[in-house]
């Protein structure tokens, strides 16, 4: 199936992909990858640096005649988020991305594709290979773990970049150029609770969730997609105020910057109650089903008997987890009153995981303004606290300050119309960029993000587009043709 994708154009950046995609690299277990890039451009004979985190620079000296114009950064993050569905059977330690070619588009087998932000990475690679390509001096900077935490951008020194300019590739619409983006911190709530054993006729039941969209929890949070912690959070409420259920575990979500997709919760329920409990189950299903038949059109809700779980929750534990829960924001929390269409902070109730006397809950939230952000994690915070969890906010970065007068957003701006006949949208995004963390570190380095079309980003639904790709790569190369004299 690889080779259906070698043969795309540009060659020399698909090929390049295919052999970024063959080796595996989730975050924060990147060893195998860093030693693929590291051995990649030192097979180039390129200076190669590995620093003490983990991100790669490969050095590129300018082609003929292209010397005395500004030394460009070109930087993408080489970790991708993995994600498969339910019955997809895939080892993301050893195996490498099954992808295929579905019309106009490049697709995994059930699991996440790794174009985000591996097409960037290819990218970098293709021009640090190409002998017939201009261009000035480049810093490929191959970043680490960007997806759940961003620590490579955060450990990456100054000192280490010559560069004026940075593109960063990684950004999913072909007819943006990003020049600002969202903040973001981790929220956790984490502790114990008092197990009960039940006597009487008693059955067990599991409730799941499943084939909910998903997707990027930053640049998607605006499409109102269904959040299946939350969703399965309404359903046991609702269960809880009419009978008499009993949670053993629940199990919800995944990443923090990945909208969850399905949610698992096992019940000790009473017999008498059972066809009228599953009635209502599906009556409350079958609104929900409705209320998200746009953004959703594939998601379930399934019942199946299973053994009598041994222990469940407290009654206590259960009635305030079930109130915690449902109080936590989720989504848009507020749009931008400076920039049309711009989600200004939200926040993903990404996992909820509750099982043998522990859990946890855990949250992103984000916002491109920093104060805002503080006080919705806080206003988080507050509500884990009521349920008597242990609570943390880590991984806090900053966001990205647009310049929209920087000349790398005038020159970009202006051969986009040139190229295509129509205005690019300058913007900002939500999504957590690692732009505005490199800046604290090169506040003098000019920076812009772009990049084709991707879909579906952090789920099994990810999709790269050709054509779109096509159109991305000659608009990279003319920019860098461009890049003013220094």
């Amino acid at each position: 199936m690889s080779n259906e994708v070698r043969n795309l154009e540009p060659k020399e950046m698909w090929n390049c992909f295919a052999d970024l995609n063959a080796v595996p690299r989730p975050s924060k277990k990147e060893e195998k990858v860093i030693e693929f890039v590291k051995n990649f451009g030192e097979s180039l004979n390129l200076e190669t640096y590995v620093d003490e985190v983990g991100n790669i620079i490969i050095k590129k000296p300018a082609t003929p005649g292209m010397e005395n114009r500004k030394t460009v950064a070109i930087q993408s993050h080489i970790d991708m988020v993995h994600q498969k569905n339910a019955d997809t059977e895939f080892d993301f330690d050893t195996q490498g991305i099954e992808m295929f070619v579905d019309g106009d588009w490049v697709k995994a087998k059930g699991t996440t594709l790794g174009a985000d932000n591996g097409i960037g990475a290819a990218s970098i690679m293709a021009l640090l290979a190409s002998k017939d390509i201009a261009h000035p001096a480049l810093e490929g900077l191959f970043t680490i773990d960007e997806e759940t935490g961003m620590t490579g951008a955060m450990g990456l020194k100054g000192g280490l970049l010559d560069a004026e300019i940075m593109l960063n590739l990684d950004t999913e619409d072909d007819h943006e150029l990003t020049i600002g983006c969202a903040g973001g911190v981790d929220v956790t709530g984490e502790g114990s609770y008092d197990q009960e054993s039940l006597a009487g006729e008693r059955i067990g039941l599991e409730l799941t969730i499943k084939g909910l969209s998903g997707g990027h929890s930053g640049m998607e949070i605006h499409l109102g997609k269904g959040n299946a912690n939350k969703l399965m959070n309404r359903l046991l409420y609702a269960l809880d105020s009419e009978f008499d259920i009993r949670i053993s575990s629940i199990d919800g979500g995944g990443l923090r910057n990945a909208i969850p997709r399905e949610s698992v919760a096992v019940l000790s329920i009473l017999a008498s109650e059972k066809e009228e409990l599953e009635e209502e189950i599906v009556a409350l299903a079958e609104l929900i089903i409705e209320e998200h038949d746009t953004t959703d059109p594939e998601m379930e809700v399934l019942i199946q008997p299973v053994d009598l779980p041994a222990q469940v929750l407290s009654k206590d534990f259960q009635f305030k987890l079930l109130r915690a829960v449902y109080a936590l924001p989720n989504g848009i929390y507020r749009m931008s009153p400076d920039m049309e269409g711009l989600v200004q902070t939200s926040n993903n109730v990404a996992r909820v995981q509750v099982a043998e006397g522990n859990y946890s809950i855990q949250c992103l939230t984000r916002s491109s303004v920093d104060s805002e952000k503080v006080d919705l994690a806080l206003n988080i915070q507050a509500s884990m606290e009521m349920l008597g969890a242990d609570t943390s906010l880590d991984g806090d970065y900053p966001g990205w300050a647009p310049k929209p007068e920087a000349d790398i957003v005038k020159l970009m701006d202006d051969l986009y119309e040139k190229q295509f006949g129509h205005k690019a949208d300058v913007n900002a995004c939500h999504a957590g960029l690692e732009c505005g963390i490199l800046g604290t570190n090169y506040p003098e380095m000019e920076m812009i993000s772009f990049g084709p079309n991707i879909r579906g980003a952090h789920s099994p639904d990810e999709k790269v587009q050709i054509s779109s790709v096509q159109k991305y790569w000659p608009f990279l190369l003319e920019t860098l043709k461009n890049i003013p004299l220094r």
